[in-house]
């Protein structure tokens, strides 16, 4: 039953996070630390694999079908930077758990980080038709925003999350449906960096293999139901979904937050 409820977790989650643009992650992450069955590092793992998961898919069939929204003058250097920001993020993630021998402490410091973002998101998302927007197209800028978005997505366990839209939508004035294409190639960068630098550094936690290759089954899954769905729905759906969303998300990290510091 448990296996069956992971499952749908990280589907149901990654055909959202495709849709939007979110990665799934941020969804991912917070759900399966309120079932208390695996450790922070175990979860924050594998949601960022199946979030890696999920992402390959989609980059690689937009990139194959021809009908790509990536721009890469400015795509390119922001996915440079979020693969720096993914080692970057692990680094953090990794020295906050040495700091503390209570590992729910950095699963509080996590759900914490991720529902200021959270919240920070919605506020924008409700007013940003109020909010004056930029084009930034100096690559320097661009490598600084991407390795920004890449530690927090590598050090929170997300993939990206909702920050990512936020920043495309204000700093690059991207319609909500080409900005979550731009981000989830970012995602895609951060997370096997993320990655690479876990295995690397021998920070890989102790998890089932048959856990990882249900969250990644569920996360390609998600994302080739996610694509679909998103080509049939128009910008103000998309936007709705979103906000939806993050009502949810909020109120599980402050349960999570709760959970954790009791």
């Amino acid at each position: 039953m448990l296996y069956v409820i992971v499952f749908l977790v990280c589907f149901l989650s990654s055909i959202a996070g495709a849709i939007c643009g979110i990665g799934g992650g941020v969804i991912i992450k917070p759900v399966l630390d309120t079932f208390d069955m695996m450790s922070v590092a175990a979860v924050s793992f594998l949601s960022g694999c199946t979030v890696l998961s999920m992402t390959t898919y989609s980059v690689v069939k937009s990139k194959m079908s021809g009908e790509s929204l990536i721009e890469q003058k400015t795509g390119f250097p922001l996915a440079v930077g979020a693969a720096l920001g993914g080692v970057a993020g692990k680094w953090l993630f990794s020295l906050i758990s040495s700091l503390s021998p209570d590992k729910n402490r950095v699963g509080a410091v996590q759900a914490a980080c991720l529902f200021a973002v959270t919240l920070g998101t919605l506020f924008y998302t409700l007013y940003k038709d109020k909010i004056k927007t930029y084009k930034v197209k100096a690559p320097a800028v661009c490598i600084c925003i991407g390795l920004v978005l890449g530690i927090l997505s590598s050090f929170l366990g997300i993939g990206g999350g909702p920050i990512n839209l936020v920043v495309l939508f204000f700093f690059f004035s991207m319609s909500t449906k080409t900005a979550a294409e731009n981000s989830l190639y970012i995602i895609f960068f951060s997370q096997i960096t993320s990655l690479i630098s876990s295995v690397a550094a021998g920070n890989v936690p102790e998890f089932e293999i048959s856990m990882l290759l249900l969250m990644a089954a569920g996360g390609i899954g998600g994302g080739i139901a996610g694509r679909v769905i998103n080509k049939k729905m128009s910008d103000r759906l998309v936007n709705r979904l979103f906000i939806a969303l993050m009502i949810a998300i909020l109120f599980i990290n402050l349960y999570n937050i709760y959970n954790f510091t009791r």
